[in-house]
C-alpha cells in the first residue's frame, strides 16, 4: 500500500506550497523511496492552457502533452522524475468526468451530488497517480487556501481518504504564515485560525510548517504546538531561503524527512538520506563567479512566473558552466514602441521565449536582428524561433513583408504558417501540438554539437510552425543571402514522415540556435520537378522572364490548376478564407 502526504496552505496564497511539496519529494527520494507528485487546482478550467499568463503564470507542458500548473515544473526539477497528465487535477476535469458518467448512466439513476460522487472522483484520481507511477509515496499539493469555497470538495475528499486507506497511510502537512506586525513581533493567531478552519472540516494536521522571514524560536514553536494540538517536534520552521534550491536541505536539517518516515512507518523501506548530489548543486550555485548577463525578451515580463521554466533553464545552464547569471527582463512592446536597442547593449546573450498573438512581435524581431548583426549569442524558443525565421527571411528577401500568418493573414511571404492539422480546429483548449516529439539533428550543426546526440526529444506547445516550402526554396535567393539562410536540422522524423525544421542554426554563424516543433509538409506546396514554387502569391513568368500573372493564395475557385473542380480544395482552405474575411472586417 502506498503512502499519501497531503500538503495544504493557510492564511494566504503564494506561501510556497509547491516548493515545499517538491522539496519534500526530494527529501524522500533521497531516502531511496519512489515518489510521485500530484497538484490539485480548485479552479473550474479544465487546464490552464487557455488562461492568461498574468492570471496563472507559466503553462508547464508534460511529456505526454498535458498543459499543467507551473508547480509541476518544480516537481520535475527537484525530484528528477517526469510527471504526466495525471499529475495535475482541476475542478473542471472532475466535473467533466462526473457529468460524463451521469450521461452514460454509470450512477444507476442516483442523484449526483458533491458527496459522494465528486469526492469519489477526486479520490480515484489520487489513486490513479499511485498506480500509474508505481509510487511508494504520493505527495499531493492541494491548491488554494483553507477557507476558500472552491477548495471544500478537495478537503472533504482528503478527509475521507484517511478512513479509506487507513490512518497509518496518510499524513497531513499544513503550511501557514507567521506575519510580522509593525512592532516587529511574529504573530501566531492567523495560524491558529487556519488550523481551526481545517479541524472544523475534520482534518487534524500532523505537521505544521511555519513560514516567516526568519527562523522561529522555541517559544513560538511551543505556543503553536499547544494551541494547534500538534507535537512540538512536528512544528517546522521554514524561513525565507537564499534560493529555492536551498529549501530541501533546510527542511531536512529541520527534521521533516525523519518525521514523515516515522509517522508513515517507512523506517524499514527508507535508507539514510543521500543528498550529496543536491549539496553539490547548491555549492555550485554559491560558488558561481563568472558574471554573465542574459536578456530575456518577452511581453509578459510584469509577471516573471510566465517564463519560469525558461528562466530556471538559463540559470541551470549558467551554473553548470560556473557562471553567475543575471537575467535582464526586457519588454518587447517597449522595444517595438521606442525602436531603441539601448536595453540590448551589453548583453552576453539573448533568449526570446514563446508567446501568442501579434502584440510585441516586432520588438522581438528587432531583438533577434540586433543579436544577428552584433553577433550576440541568441536562442529562440517557440515563437522566438518564429521571430528569428521572420527576421532572417526579411533580410534575405529584402522586404518587410515576410511574416507569420498568425500576425498577418495576407502576407505574401508566409515563412511561418498554421500547421495543416490545425486548419479545421475550432476549440482552443488542449488542441495545439503538445508534448514530446523527436527531432533528428543534422550532423555537424550547432544544435547537434550542443546536444551531443543525433536524436533528441523536446516538448512543444504551438499551432504555427516553419513553412516547409521555404526550406527547399532558400537556395534560389542569391549566394550571398543563402549563406545567411537557416540550415534545418532535419526534414524527417525517425518514422520517416516528412516534417518541417524544428531546430536550426545559421550557416557561418556559431551563435544562433532556434527550436520549434515538427510538422507535415504544407498542404499548399506542390512539387513540379525542379520548379517547385509556393502557392502563396506565386508569380508566373514567360520564357523571357516577364510576369504573366499572380496566382491567388491558398487555391481559390479561380485557380487555373483546379480546372473542373468546384468548391474549395478542402475544408482547411475554406476555414482560412473565413479567417481572412474576419480579419478584413476587423480592419475596416
Amino acid at each position: 500500500m502506498p503512502k499519501f502526504v497531503f500538503v495544504t496552505g493557510g492564511v494566504t496564497s503564494s506561501l510556497g506550497k509547491g516548493i515545499t511539496a517538491a522539496s519534500l519529494g526530494r527529501i524522500l527520494s533521497a531516502r531511496g523511496l519512489s515518489v510521485a507528485s500530484l497538484k490539485m487546482d480548485p479552479y473550474l478550467n479544465v487546464d490552464p492552457g487557455t488562461m492568461s499568463p498574468y492570471q496563472h503564470g507559466e503553462v508547464f507542458v508534460t511529456e505526454d502533452g498535458a498543459e499543467s500548473d507551473l508547480d509541476l515544473g518544480h516537481y520535475e526539477r527537484f525530484i528528477d522524475r517526469n510527471v504526466t497528465r495525471a499529475s495535475n487535477l482541476t475542478t473542471g476535469q472532475i466535473y467533466n468526468a462526473v457529468i460524463a458518467k451521469e450521461r452514460r448512466g454509470d450512477y444507476l439513476g442516483a442523484t449526483v451530488q458533491v458527496i459522494p460522487h465528486v469526492t469519489n472522483e477526486i479520490k480515484e484520481r489520487i489513486h490513479r497517480v499511485a498506480r500509474e507511477q508505481q509510487a511508494e509515496v504520493v505527495v499531493v499539493e492541494v491548491g488554494g487556501t483553507v477557507g476558500d469555497i472552491e477548495s471544500l470538495p478537495y478537503l472533504e475528499a482528503i478527509r475521507q481518504f484517511r478512513n479509506d486507506v487507513g490512518r497509518q497511510n496518510v499524513l497531513y502537512i499544513h503550511l501557514t504564515l507567521l506575519p510580522r506586525v509593525a512592532t516587529g513581533e511574529l504573530k501566531t493567531k492567523p495560524t491558529q485560525h487556519s488550523v481551526k478552519e481545517l479541524r472544523s472540516i475534520g482534518i487534524q494536521p500532523d505537521v505544521l510548517i511555519a513560514r516567516a522571514d526568519e527562523p522561529i524560536d522555541e517559544e513560538l514553536r511551543e505556543k503553536i504546538a499547544l494551541f494547534c494540538d500538534v507535537k512540538i517536534d512536528n512544528v517546522i520552521s521554514e524561513p525565507n531561503a537564499w534560493s529555492i534550491y536551498g529549501v530541501p536541505l533546510m527542511l531536512e536539517e529541520a527534521g521533516l524527512g525523519r518525521i514523515v518516515v516515522e509517522e508513515l512507518g517507512l523506517g524499514e523501506r527508507a535508507t539514510e538520506p543521500d543528498l550529496v548530489e543536491w549539496r553539490f548543486l547548491t555549492d555550485r550555485i554559491r560558488n558561481a563567479r563568472v558574471p554573465l548577463t542574459i536578456g530575456l525578451i518577452g511581453k509578459y515580463i510584469e509577471l516573471p512566473d510566465a517564463y519560469l521554466s525558461v528562466a530556471e533553464s538559463v540559470k541551470h545552464a549558467a551554473w553548470a558552466a560556473g557562471c553567475n547569471v543575471k537575467l535582464v527582463w526586457i519588454d518587447s512592446e517597449k522595444l517595438e514602441r521606442d525602436r531603441d536597442v539601448e536595453p540590448l547593449i551589453g548583453l552576453d546573450g539573448i533568449v526570446v521565449p514563446g508567446g501568442f498573438g501579434y502584440r510585441g512581435i516586432e520588438g522581438k524581431v528587432q531583438a533577434v536582428r540586433f543579436g544577428r548583426e552584433r553577433k550576440v549569442p541568441t536562442l529562440g524558443l517557440c515563437m522566438g524561433m518564429q521571430c528569428m525565421v521572420i527576421e532572417l527571411a526579411r533580410t534575405a528577401l529584402g522586404t518587410d513583408d515576410a511574416n507569420s500568418t498568425e500576425f498577418d493573414a495576407f502576407t505574401p511571404h508566409p515563412v511561418i504558417d498554421l500547421l495543416p492539422e490545425q486548419r479545421d480546429v475550432a476549440d482552443k483548449g488542449g488542441t495545439m501540438r503538445l508534448g514530446s516529439y523527436p527531432c533528428v539533428l543534422e550532423a555537424g550543426s550547432l544544435a547537434a554539437r550542443a546536444y551531443g546526440q543525433p536524436i533528441v526529444l523536446e516538448r512543444h506547445r504551438h499551432r504555427y510552425a516553419f513553412n516547409a516550402w521555404w526550406r527547399s526554396w532558400r537556395s534560389r535567393i542569391t549566394p550571398s543571402i543563402s549563406a545567411r539562410s537557416s540550415t534545418p536540422s532535419s526534414n524527417r522524423a525517425p518514422t520517416g514522415r516528412i516534417r518541417c525544421s524544428r531546430a536550426s542554426s545559421i550557416r557561418h554563424s556559431p551563435l544562433r540556435v532556434r527550436t520549434d516543433a515538427p510538422r507535415r509538409r504544407h498542404r499548399c506546396c506542390r512539387r513540379r520537378g525542379d520548379e517547385a514554387l509556393p502557392r502563396h502569391g506565386r508569380v508566373r513568368r514567360d520564357q523571357d522572364g516577364g510576369r504573366v500573372g499572380r496566382h491567388r493564395r491558398h487555391h481559390d475557385e479561380s485557380d487555373p490548376h483546379r480546372e473542373g473542380r468546384t468548391g474549395p480544395r478542402d475544408t482547411g482552405q475554406a476555414h482560412l478564407r473565413a479567417h481572412r474575411q474576419r480579419v478584413r472586417r476587423v480592419r475596416q
